[in-house]
């Protein structure tokens, strides 16, 4: 007998109980869970009552942290293979063998944190989508489920099959996951935390002091997401070279970048920051290297945004969205670093910029309407075309321009069930035979190959594609990148 998740509404003596929602986050960095906090702060503001999971609490035996750790260590080292990786499955339809099998095996974890007085459920993480919206599909999950995209661009994976409505920050995410194929497109506008204001003379003069930074000179917070990855080193002492302003920087938990920041002669390091809205309030720009939630936290704050020496994969793509949103310039070479600080610092780049991110967060009214709305049955769930809530201003906000898909190579491509064609079939090369070790001679370093192994189950489960599809397209593009990753088997 199938197992379903939902129920009536649960009634009291009183009359009706609170409704119930569930979030599903990924603690993968900090990105996912902050739009997920700032979700459920909304929301129980709303009076229903909220339940958080990560997913990566649900995969089995641990295997979600692990996923975690590995998938830094590519990132951190392997950026190259990254990129080729994200780059080859941007627009693949369907997760492939590998992904599927891992979030099989979640579907009966998932289901169980769901209560049955849940109302709806919603994802802020792609993987999770995937499970839910397979759940769905199959009936075993009878209440809406729902994804709140956090990224400005739109990989493949967040748009999964059987989910009832995709929420949008704004209307450039909301046209890329529509060509895609995703259902109930809708533009919501972006969640922050209240805290991040723009900052009066009075604000900015306190902050400074509480930070002990200058009170004369132009800032610029220099952030990397919570790990503090990508070129950071290289970023902060190309912004100190312009005299244009200091850096402050930002590395999250990463320690071993802060000291050698500091070891550099660049001043003003932190690691992780608490008051992060006070640290926006003494600076004058942020640059940024993934498009995150703190790209949207800068935008409250008022502070015009550059995107410079991104990471591979989403912070590339999210910075070609932001810069298209014209909300965040992006700085694709060293030599247009001192004429674009000197714009955003003193001209009308700037002011525009400005003027458009305070435009975004007043002008939308956030996700919880479509998600109380849908909750209570009153958006189609089927529908799949891009649309706005009515307090949405249009002209506040640029025109959406869809992505272009490329046209599928074989039957495969479009119907998960062909067969693809026999053309389309590679040659089965021959396996070498394995090299018989010498008597005395050291062992094979097992742990170089164990993170190698781990790093690539990691691409391919935590939201990237089959890395298989990956190799197929071109396997020299990742070979060097994991011969740099396992170089060096004590960083």
């Amino acid at each position: 007998m199938a197992e379903h998740t939902g129920a009536p509404p649960v009634t009291g003596p009183g009359g009706p109980c609170p409704q119930r929602i569930t979030l599903i986050s990924a603690s993968m960095g900090a990105g996912h869970d902050g739009a997920a906090t700032e979700l459920a702060r909304h929301l129980t503001a709303a009076g229903f009552l909220i339940d958080r999971h990560d997913f990566l609490d649900l995969l089995p035996a641990g295997t979600g942290r692990l996923l975690c750790g590995a998938y830094h260590q590519l990132l951190t080292w392997a950026p190259a293979g990254y990129q080729h990786i994200y780059a080859a499955t941007e627009h693949t339809r369907r997760p492939g063998p590998a992904i599927r099998a891992l979030l099989r095996s979640t579907q009966r974890r998932t289901l169980a944190a769901v209560t049955p007085d849940t109302r709806a459920v919603v994802s802020t993480y792609p993987g999770a989508s995937q499970v839910l919206g397979a759940l769905r599909q199959r009936g075993r999950l009878i209440i809406p489920a729902l994804t709140y995209l956090t990224d400005f661009s739109v990989h493949s994976l967040w748009v999964a099959p059987g989910i009832d409505a995709h929420l949008a920050a704004h209307p450039i995410p909301a046209a890329q996951a529509h060509a895609q194929g995703a259902a109930a497109v809708t533009v919501t506008g972006p969640m922050t935390d209240p805290r991040f204001t723009p900052a009066t003379a009075d604000d900015r003069r306190a902050a400074r002091a509480r930070f002990a930074l200058p009170h004369d000179t132009p800032l610029a917070l220099l952030v990397a997401g919570s790990w503090g990855v990508g070129p950071v080193r290289e970023a902060a002492a190309e912004i100190l070279a312009t005299r244009l302003a200091l850096p402050v920087v930002v590395c999250g938990r990463n320690q071993a970048l802060a000291d050698r920041l500091r070891a550099e002669g660049i001043v003003h390091v932190h690691g992780w920051v608490e008051d992060m809205p006070g640290l926006m309030h003494a600076c004058d720009v942020l640059v940024q290297n993934a498009g995150g939630l703190t790209s949207l936290e800068a935008l409250a704050s008022g502070l015009p945004v550059a995107s410079y020496r991104c990471i591979p994969g989403h912070g590339q793509t999210n910075a070609a969205a932001l810069d298209e949103a014209g909300l965040a310039s992006w700085i694709r070479e060293p030599d247009q670093l001192a004429p674009t600080l000197t714009e955003l610092l003193h001209g009308p780049r700037g002011r525009s910029q400005r003027a458009a991110g305070l435009a975004l967060l007043s002008s939308a009214p956030g996700p919880v309407q479509a998600v109380t709305a849908l909750a209570a049955g009153r958006l189609p769930a089927a529908h799949s075309g891009v649309h706005a809530p009515a307090a949405v201003h249009p002209a506040a906000l640029p025109h959406p321009v869809p992505v272009r898909l490329p046209a599928p190579r074989d039957p495969a491509a479009t119907d998960p069930d062909a067969q693809p064609h026999p053309a389309a079939r590679r040659p089965v090369t021959p396996r070498r035979p394995r090299p018989v070790r010498p008597a005395g001679a050291p062992r094979p370093a097992r742990r170089r190959m164990t993170r190698m192994a781990v790093a690539v189950a990691a691409t391919v489960s935590l939201g990237i594609a089959p890395l298989a599809h990956a190799l197929s397209e071109d396997p020299s593009l990742h070979l060097s990148a994991f011969a740099h990753y396992l170089e060096d088997d004590d960083r």
